[in-house]
């Protein structure tokens, strides 16, 4: 189960499936992709997610859906999980994962889409797939590198170790540590940092970030001209302007 729930300004997805580390199956895909979709359509200004119980935010993949698959099927089920994945990196609003746990495998992967990145004493991140002979297949090569450089990703990747949460925040792969008395509140009152800003100025920082990681410098700025140059033309860039010269705080309405 991938239970969804609205509070306050915030879409709060639980990967709800504690006896078995809450894993992702190909089944609980579908359903991530289903509740995705409910919040790119709904008011929610952020998303958080979580997973259920102490132990996890997710330990990966259910290893026992992997064995006996053709070529076709592995190159598809890969390329199906990262569309899937991919969609947090595009979505309307920004994520932030709450990583209380083993974020292992996939379920590393997906918190490495999200936009923030917040752990509890007790996270520990790993793309373990070496160990089994494998390769990890939902972006973790290309995101944990871009996120915490090549040299300490590929020592993660090819040693299969995990990385602890104090780590984590040295690094730069978590924003900070939460207490463990309530850290959903924690992870809310972290996001309110950003949810009174418009999305649309938010997606364009967001985009402009996201396409330019990986060109020349050169390359990733002619992307921020254009992204910076279609904020001043969008309705809440010129109510944002209107509002600083009128010495009042901006109603944006996210367009």
């Amino acid at each position: 189960m991938i239970d969804l729930a609205f509070q306050d300004e915030f879409a709060v997805l639980t990967l709800n499936r504690p006896a078995v580390l809450n894993a992702l199956g190909f089944a609980q895909l579908e359903i991530l992709e289903g509740r995705l979709d409910e919040i790119e359509a709904s008011d929610a200004r952020c998303v958080v997610i979580t997973g259920a119980g102490s132990k996890a935010f997710s330990a990966g993949a259910d290893v026992s859906e992997l064995a006996g698959r053709s070529v076709e099927q592995e190159l598809d089920g890969t390329l199906h999980g990262q569309r899937i994945i991919s969609r947090l990196e595009t979505l309307r609003q920004p994520s932030v994962a709450l990583v209380n746990g083993y974020a292992l495998g996939g379920g590393c992967e997906l918190c490495l889409a999200c936009t923030f990145r917040l752990a509890t004493p007790s996270a520990a991140f790993g793309l373990p797939e070496v160990r089994l002979g494998l390769v990890p297949g939902y972006g973790g090569t290309q995101r944990l590198s871009r996120l915490v450089g090549s040299a300490i990703a590929l020592e993660a990747m090819l040693t299969g170790r995990m990385i602890g949460a104090e780590e984590a925040l040295k690094v730069g792969l978590v924003s900070r540590i939460l207490a463990d008395d309530d850290p959903l509140e924690a992870a809310k009152a972290f996001a309110r940092g950003f949810t009174s800003m418009s999305l649309t100025a938010m997606r364009f920082i967001r985009d402009a970030v996201r396409l330019g990681a990986d060109r020349p410098l050169q390359d990733g700025l002619a992307i921020e001209a254009q992204a910076s140059t279609l904020s001043y033309r969008s309705a809440d860039g010129q109510e944002g302007l209107r509002a600083f010269l009128e010495k009042r705080a901006p109603r944006f309405q996210d367009r």
